[in-house]
């Protein structure tokens, strides 16, 4: 078979939630579709959408509403597939630092947030209760959010539950307290958004490497839908080929990283419409989409029957709140059960 080069840019540097795509590259599966993937890390994850939008990259990872953000901005990017599905996103604490469940008790604070739309999240979220960003000092900190807020330089900051969060609670336990100190403010229920959809994390393709690549972009979806297949089915078995070709992850924090996002990992790889409709909505409440815009997402390269969507998502998001206690709890792997619509 003839080879096809790929660039693909992380959204940031090698997590637990990339081992498909890294699968994809060490069991040869791009190579048997004909593809030859060149993987790039990211020095700084705000420049991801910037770079694949103005086609120095054909391919990526970014969140949902990056992703929207990036092609109102001019940056002509499209989402084809789901690789993280609605992990529960929203502003880590930890409990004893004069943080509680009321988000008025974030007044006069330090926040951290990871790039400018955490930013204006942040001051959305403080006028929707009454407050003005005048009311908080804003920090910039990137990825290192738990890092920061161990450090006391924030007192909370905007995190994902299945990364930043399981931080957060080993640093707790080496402390010997308990994980459950380890709190969030979830912003789909501070925004009344009904979904935590906007953090789930996409494959990304420049516009026009799309339109030139179509077989190309099926292709590529082919392998990394085999690789996220082989994850869920053996996850301990695929764990230990990850850290042999990434040893810097082989440690405690990242196989419990990597248990918590097991049950976010997206099976059918599928942009489901309801999310990108809530999400679209969300974007130009936050005034950084125009009222006409159109979500740039496509299913049209996955080659596999598309799957219902969830019959109760509000539902579906309680049992997984509690599935990921018990995960924190227990450890494992296990996938979460929901009805889907006939």
């Amino acid at each position: 078979m003839s080879t096809e080069k790929i660039t693909f840019l992380l959204n940031w540097q090698p997590a637990p939630y990339h081992i498909p795509i890294f699968l994809a590259l060490q069991k040869g599966y791009f190579k048997e579709q004909g593809l030859d993937l060149a993987l790039i890390e990211p020095t700084n994850p705000s420049d991801v959408t910037e770079l694949i939008g103005s086609g120095k990259v054909d391919m990526g990872l970014k969140a949902m509403i990056h992703t929207l953000a990036a092609k109102a901005r001019g940056f002509p990017v499209t989402s084809v597939g789901s690789l993280l599905d609605e992990p529960f996103t929203g502003l880590l604490y930890m409990a004893g630092r004069g943080i509680t469940d009321d988000f008025q008790s974030l007044r006069g604070k330090k926040i951290g947030y990871v790039g400018e739309f955490g930013k204006i999240q942040l001051d959305e979220l403080t006028k929707h209760y009454g407050m003005t960003p005048d009311d908080y000092t804003a920090v910039r900190c990137g990825m290192n959010v738990a890092k920061y807020i161990i450090e006391g330089k924030i007192d909370a900051g905007i995190g994902i539950e299945c990364m930043q969060q399981v931080e957060l609670e080993e640093y707790l336990k080496a402390q010997g307290k308990p994980a459950t100190d380890a709190k969030m403010l979830r912003i789909d229920k501070l925004a009344c958004l009904g979904c935590c959809c906007f953090c789930t994390i996409l494959y990304i393709c420049n516009d026009k490497f799309l339109a030139a690549n179509p077989e190309k972009v099926r292709k590529f979806l082919t392998a990394v839908k085999k690789a996220t297949d082989f994850v869920l089915a053996h996850p301990i078995d695929a764990w230990k080929e990850y850290v042999d070709f990434k040893p810097e992850l082989d440690n405690d924090l990242s196989f419990k990283q990597f248990q918590r996002c097991y049950a976010y990992f997206s099976s059918s790889l599928f942009n489901v419409h309801r999310d990108w409709n809530k999400v679209t909505g969300y974007g130009k409440r936050l005034e950084i989409l125009p009222l006409d815009y159109k979500a740039n997402y496509t299913n049209e390269y996955l080659s596999w029957d598309e799957p219902n969507e969830v019959e109760d998502p509000l539902e579906a998001q309680r049992l997984m709140a509690i599935h990921q206690e018990t995960c924190r709890d227990c450890g494992g792997f296990k996938r979460l059960s929901v009805p889907l619509k006939a």
